[in-house]
């Protein structure tokens, strides 16, 4: 036998030992060590404040919801109801603004799934909200209910992900029953924290009961601690529409989170400039927050800020450009300076899962992680800048998300990890792979990648010479065949398979446009 074949098969070997100690990592809570970053300076950050303050205090905001402008001209704010205008004092805003925790806690279903949010947490989320859906076996095409149930399993089954997202819409089931399948599935298949879509009253308080039958808590309960989230995205420039304003006052009024995050690209709906969209999305957030913290004081809302630029040649949205990470550092500046959790995003333009999309959303995705943000959404299989959702991209995505988790894994600096002794065992010019404390800890010292092949190229040839994107094929179909529910009463999905009966016999609830 050659010398590389005695070395593949002695690596080989080890590889096969079943009783050596395996590494065991759970990547939930993550705690972001690292120094934040910075794009402005302290007095920049304040002039882009206060110029956002002068925005609501002189330009205003457009709220097309009767109630909203109602709530807001009876906590003093000034409302033209003509032009459905809104001004608010920056003291209103700023006493408001006061009153959002920093810092909360969103229940799972099990113990070790609660999702902390503010201060150093970090959380990564799925790409969502995609209308289609791709994989290398069936190619692309529109989302159905199918394809949420293989997104949900996949979000499930890795602990990266603390939190779910509606990666695609199931086009196949009509929008007014739509939230109820949608929300069956994650209450089914899953005991992370849930998100629900703000589309109206009807369906935000139909997934909410669904919410409290799955996690068996009455109203009170539910009332007092946050077990859901929602996104709500203002139609930059300076607008709110009735769903998103509606969903402002149904998740405060319950106490459950909100997401507060407009959607600024650069030339398009924000101005040009990175300052420029940094300061309206900012004054944007605001306003909500605002609306939030009237509605309930002490509701939970997270600062959103997701600004890129557009491609001016095509119009389109670019992501993970230094725009995009500029924006970030700033936003994350701003969020700490009000004092809020914040969310960002990462993404990608590209329309596969090639190495533009890998490249795209790594770049977006330290510029997120390097700026301090709480939730990272879109972290995970998002393609075609949010139209379409990628299995092989999922997978693949995982790898730095895991790898960024376990960079923010403590340094154990002992006196063994030092290792004089290890250092002295050895003779110079020798090697340290039979070392005492190199066979004490190899099963268990480095992270093991999920995609990542690292066979030498021999060992690469002679198991198929498998692309990254093929063996992250494999992952995925392995993971849907081997998936497992995670224990749940069966009392409870009979629950809610008949409130689902119900509803949809009733009409289901259509959303508000």
């Amino acid at each position: 036998m050659s010398d590389s074949k005695q070395r593949r098969s002695k690596r080989r070997g080890r590889g096969a030992d079943k009783t050596a100690p395996k590494r065991q990592v759970f990547y939930h809570p993550i705690w972001n060590t690292l120094p934040r970053a910075e794009a402005l300076s302290s007095d920049q950050v304040e002039t882009i404040h206060e110029t956002a303050l002068r925005i609501l205090e002189e330009l205003g905001i457009r709220v097309l919801h009767d109630g909203g402008r109602q709530i807001l001209r009876q906590a003093g704010a000034e409302v033209d109801e003509d032009s459905q205008m809104v001004r608010f004092d920056r003291g209103l805003i700023t006493e408001m603004v006061a009153k959002a925790p920093s810092q909360f806690t969103v229940k799972g279903g099990a113990a070790n799934r609660d999702l902390p949010v503010g201060g150093n947490s970090l959380m990564f989320g799925p790409g969502a909200g995609c209308p289609n859906i791709t994989d290398t076996e069936r190619g692309r095409r529109p989302g159905a209910l199918s394809d949420f149930v293989e997104t949900t399993k996949l979000q499930q089954s890795f602990d990266i992900i603390p939190k779910l997202g509606g990666s695609i819409e199931p086009q196949d089931v009509p929008v007014q029953f739509r939230h109820l399948e949608t929300t069956r599935v994650l209450m089914t298949l899953s005991d992370k924290v849930p998100f629900i879509y703000a589309r109206g009253q009807g369906q935000v308080m139909d997934a909410f009961e669904m919410t409290r039958i799955a996690r068996g808590v009455d109203e009170e309960t539910f009332r007092a601690i946050p077990y859901t989230t929602t996104v709500i995205n203002t139609n930059s420039p300076r607008q709110l529409d009735v769903p998103m304003t509606q969903g402002i006052i149904d998740f405060a009024e319950w106490g459950q989170v909100l997401v507060i995050t407009p959607f600024c690209l650069m030339g398009a709906m924000a101005p040009i400039t990175v300052a420029g969209a940094l300061t309206l999305s900012h004054a944007e957030a605001l306003a909500g927050v605002a609306l939030a913290q009237i509605v309930r004081p002490g509701a939970p809302v997270v600062y959103g800020s997701f600004a890129s630029n557009v491609d001016m040649k095509s119009g389109a949205p670019a992501f993970g450009t230094p725009e995009h990470i500029q924006s970030n550092f700033g936003a994350g500046q701003l969020a700490r300076h009000v004092g809020l959790p914040w969310r960002s995003a990462a993404g990608t333009a590209s329309n596969t899962a090639d190495v533009q999309g890998a490249y795209e959303t790594q770049l977006s995705l330290w510029g997120c992680v390097l700026a301090g943000a709480n939730m990272v959404y879109h972290a995970c299989g998002w393609l075609e800048g949010g139209l379409t959702h990628g299995l092989e991209k999922f997978i693949l995505d995982l790898e730095p998300a895991m790898a960024i988790a376990e960079i923010m894994q403590p340094l154990a600096c002992g006196p063994d990890e030092i290792g004089f002794d290890a250092i002295a065992e050895i003779d110079p010019g020798g090697h340290f792979f039979a070392a005492t404390q190199t066979m004490a800890r190899y099963q268990t010292a480095f992270y093991e990648p999920l995609v990542s092949d690292w066979a030498n190229f021999g060992q690469w040839t002679e198991t198929g010479s498998k692309t990254a994107t093929e063996r992250a094929y494999e992952i995925w179909k392995r993971t849907l065949a081997e998936f497992e529910p995670p224990p749940q009463d069966p009392a409870i999905a009979e629950a809610l398979d008949d409130f689902v009966a119900r509803r949809a016999k009733e009409g289901g609830a259509p959303p508000v446009d």
